[in-house]
């Protein structure tokens, strides 16, 4: 799976993030500002920037930044660690989204983390692994991720929806320091607004056979960048690095878009941290 977001995404993020123009952003990377707008349009450069100058301008880390430009994606996870774990995404409109499910596998005990765009392919895997939806966790309420939540809840009436949130259509609002049992894994929340001030990270623990923790992050963090700060950026990179990069290194990221990740994978190559 490509990243979610090429090295002109970053850069365009990262430009947003400081406040700094095409003009002086082109200025430090020694390339015109046509040439800047096909980058940050593309992910693609007509003549190769000063990728170093360029960031220390716009506030990134330099070196993983031409890391990214270069190639870079996170080394494959072998899933089998976590057994009773899926990652499911759908698309609408060229969008695509992941939402993921975990079970306890003596219960069958079963939670799911966003809903993506369409309920048919969880509703597939509860029913081809005879598993009981007790939990639906909320990362953020934005649409790509709540969008079958409706779905979800008529077909699945008994399960509880939490999210960091006390907005309807949702059940509870989970707070820091709780944790909800499922079966024998644990499942507790972490704040991490700054994409959207409902954001959520829940942490799933306490896997069989000694796996290391998973982190649902929502859109806190791709592979290699961060989502959006609408709410501020600031308050995203902040709360990512307290609530997610705070984690254990083999820690499993699991974002709302691009492909599954590490906490060490992002420690030693996310452009932002």
């Amino acid at each position: 799976m490509n990243l979610e977001d090429h090295v002109g995404d970053i850069i365009r993020k990262a430009r947003a993030m400081s406040g700094v123009s095409a003009r002086a952003a082109a200025g430090a990377a020694g390339i015109s500002e046509r040439d800047l707008a096909e980058l940050e349009a593309t992910g693609r450069a007509v003549r190769k920037p000063d990728y170093h100058r360029l960031a220390r301008l716009i506030g990134v880390d330099g070196v993983k930044l031409e890391q990214v430009a270069a190639g870079w994606a996170p080394a494959g996870q072998d899933l089998a660690r976590w057994r009773e774990f899926r990652c499911l995404t759908t698309t609408d409109g060229g969008m695509a989204v992941n939402c993921y499910l975990v079970w306890d596998p003596a219960t069958r005990e079963a939670a799911l983390f966003d809903t993506g765009w369409s309920a048919e392919p969880i509703v597939k895997e509860i029913s081809e692994h005879q598993l009981e939806l007790c939990h639906v966790f909320i990362t953020h309420s934005h649409e790509d991720h709540v969008a079958a939540l409706a779905a979800i809840r008529q077909r699945f009436p008994r399960a509880v929806a939490h999210s960091g949130s006390s907005g309807a259509p949702l059940n509870e609002r989970l707070r820091p320091g709780e944790t909800i049992a499922l079966g024998g894994l644990r499942v507790s929340p972490r704040d991490t607004p700054g994409h959207a001030p409902d954001g959520t990270t829940y942490v799933v623990e306490n896997w069989p056979a000694g796996a290391p923790p998973v982190a649902m992050v929502g859109d806190a963090i791709f592979a290699g960048s961060i989502g959006r700060g609408n709410q501020s950026w600031e308050l995203a990179r902040s709360k990512v690095r307290e609530h997610i990069l705070s984690l254990p290194a083999d820690t499993l990221i699991c974002p709302g878009h691009g492909p599954l990740t590490t906490v060490a994978e992002e420690r030693a190559h996310n452009p932002f941290f």
